[in-house]
């Protein structure tokens, strides 16, 4: 359960170590679970308590850089950087003494010693081109020491190659190279934080819902005008049917003969029946022509 927990919930972790404590002290995992417990939690003396007991019943010195870590801890880099040159570090991997130097310059800039932490971190991983688990926080460690020796113009350039190495993200390198671009970078999740300036950042889930009352706004200006073309549609086709009917009603006309006067008869034609229309004088002259017809065959 220490395991499980030491990353989530540091303190839960801590206090599963005190139980195990308890019940079995006499085992060497145990005692390294607590030093690393209390390690994370900053209880420093525990921690290199545990991690002693640990050493004495292993034999193993893949402690001694956290130890000497829990020295620097404890206030007390003197020792941390004595420790450092003790038989302990020759037993370490490679792994293993990346971490003391980093331990080590760490306590050469707690004495102030900034130059001299610079030259600690410069070995032949930091130079290497090869990325190792432990090459980015070396990078960053190495750009850190710079900014403190007052080399800044250097620094940015390991910052820039601890965030390339650190896919992990196990440090702050582009956090720290944009505050060296004068960059800024602000949690947009966060509703209660306000910028430099005073302004509140605001909630993503606000954002939101402004978009979709401006959405639906749009959608209901789109209705009104489609509306509005439907109802221009509606007229031009009224109008067109009403240029239909005054068609309908002027019904087309064609001359078919001429009378005796030379004027023109006109017949009116639509779709169901044909009718003929003259003038009344035509009508009484045809007749009585019909009846002079009649009398001079008699």
């Amino acid at each position: 359960m220490v395991a499980r927990t030491l990353d989530t919930d540091p303190e839960e972790a801590y206090q599963y170590s005190r139980v195990a404590l308890r019940l079995a002290s006499r085992v060497a995992s145990v005692r390294e679970a607590a030093g690393f417990a209390s390690y994370v939690t900053q209880r420093y003396a525990e921690a290199l308590t545990e991690f002693r007991a640990a050493k004495r019943m292993t034999g193993r010195a893949d402690l001694w850089p956290v130890m000497a870590d829990c020295e620097r801890g404890l206030s007390r880099p003197e020792r941390a950087l004595a420790m450092a040159g003790e038989p302990e570090v020759k037993q370490l991997d490679k792994a293993g003494q990346v971490e003391m130097r980093l331990v080590a310059a760490g306590a050469r800039g707690d004495m102030e010693q900034y130059e001299a932490a610079v030259v600690t971190l410069q070995s032949p991983e930091l130079a290497s081109n090869t990325i190792q688990p432990w090459t980015a926080r070396l990078r960053y460690a190495y750009a850190e020491a710079l900014i403190a020796a007052d080399r800044g113009d250097e620094a940015r350039e390991w910052f820039a190659k601890a965030a390339e190495a650190d896919t992990d993200g196990q440090t702050n390198a582009s956090e720290r190279l944009a505050e060296i671009d004068g960059l800024e970078f602000t949690d947009a999740l966060d509703p209660e934080m306000a910028d430099e300036n005073g302004r509140e950042i605001v909630d993503v889930e606000d954002v939101e819902g402004d978009d979709e009352d401006e959405d639906d706004e749009l959608d209901q200006l789109a209705d009104e005008a489609s509306d509005d073309e439907d109802d221009e549609d509606d007229r031009d086709e009224r109008d067109d049917r009403d240029a239909d009917d005054e068609i309908v009603e002027e019904r087309p006309r064609r001359r078919i003969a001429m009378d005796d006067t030379g004027d023109d008869k006109v017949i009116y034609e639509d779709e169901e029946d044909v009718e003929e229309y003259y003038d009344e004088d035509d009508l009484e002259i045809d007749e009585v022509d019909d009846v002079r017809d009649s009398g001079d065959r008699r």
